[in-house]
């Protein structure tokens, strides 16, 4: 992943930017839920836009944040969508890069998770026992993947990545209300979401099958952009947004 200037911010920058993003999208998930919960008990399609409205909001505030660092991924299957597009013409994640980000964003969720719970005076030793199980939900999870994966790397390689911070952010919005599952879209926010009981809960019984839709509508959501933008990986180091990161000093050399 390279900069403006092609130089990559070091790899410890990146993985704590990318691990703090998802970590604090998950509370904003978890804790927008429960608050919506508390706050309309009786009105279960307000939650929900309550839930979505603040989802929207964190999720472009967070890449607006921590994209210039990192990319702002905050999600291991556009992660590996963009490593996988890119390893041919070097340009993108590499490999190890590809797992210390699916780690750190994985780990982050669940941190993320227990801060939401901790802010609310919820238990954080009971995982989730929401179900959220059938086709019909697996299906609104692979349509919001690959509808996900599409934007940011059809926005990238039109050179409109500055976008991506308000598209995604809308796009995720949307998708609670467009598909079935409400858009969890995200294997590392999905396992995050395990780890509290409350409303924007899963539980774990339910995470496998999210997890298959989910890598599924990456790898669809893949084939998509190549049918596009046959040129995709040529602008994978624009994903999610452009990196500007370690711009040289006035000696020439790149910021730490």
């Amino acid at each position: 992943m390279l900069t403006g200037n092609g130089i990559a911010p070091p790899l410890h920058r990146r993985l704590l930017a990318e691990g703090m993003g998802t970590g604090l999208l998950v509370t904003v998930v978890v804790g927008s839920g429960i608050a919506a919960e508390r706050l309309s008990p009786d009105d279960a399609g307000l939650q929900l836009l309550q839930n979505a409205f603040a989802t929207l909001l964190g999720l472009t505030v967070l890449i607006l944040l921590f994209g210039p660092v990192s990319g702002g991924y905050f999600n291991p299957v556009v992660s590996a969508a963009d490593w996988w597009l890119g390893r041919r013409d070097g340009t993108g994640l590499t490999g190890s890069e590809l797992g210390g980000y699916a780690v750190v964003q994985t780990v982050g969720g669940i941190a993320g998770a227990v801060l939401a719970n901790l802010m609310f005076d919820v238990r954080i030793a009971e995982l989730s026992s929401k179900s959220r199980g059938g086709w019909p939900l697996l299906l609104g999870e692979l349509v919001a993947t690959v509808g996900l994966v599409a934007l940011i790397f059809a926005l990238a390689r039109t050179g409109r990545g500055a976008w991506s911070a308000p598209a995604v952010g809308a796009y995720i919005g949307a998708a609670y209300f467009f598909t079935s599952s409400t858009a969890f879209a995200n294997p590392a926010v999905t396992v995050g979401r395990m780890f509290s009981d409350t409303f924007a809960g899963i539980a774990a019984a339910s995470v496998p099958g999210f997890l298959g839709a989910q890598l599924l509508g990456g790898a669809l959501g893949v084939l998509l952009v190549l049918a596009l933008y046959p040129d995709a990986a040529a602008t994978a180091d624009d994903v999610v947004v452009p990196h500007e990161a370690g711009r040289p000093s006035p000696e020439g050399r790149p910021h730490d």
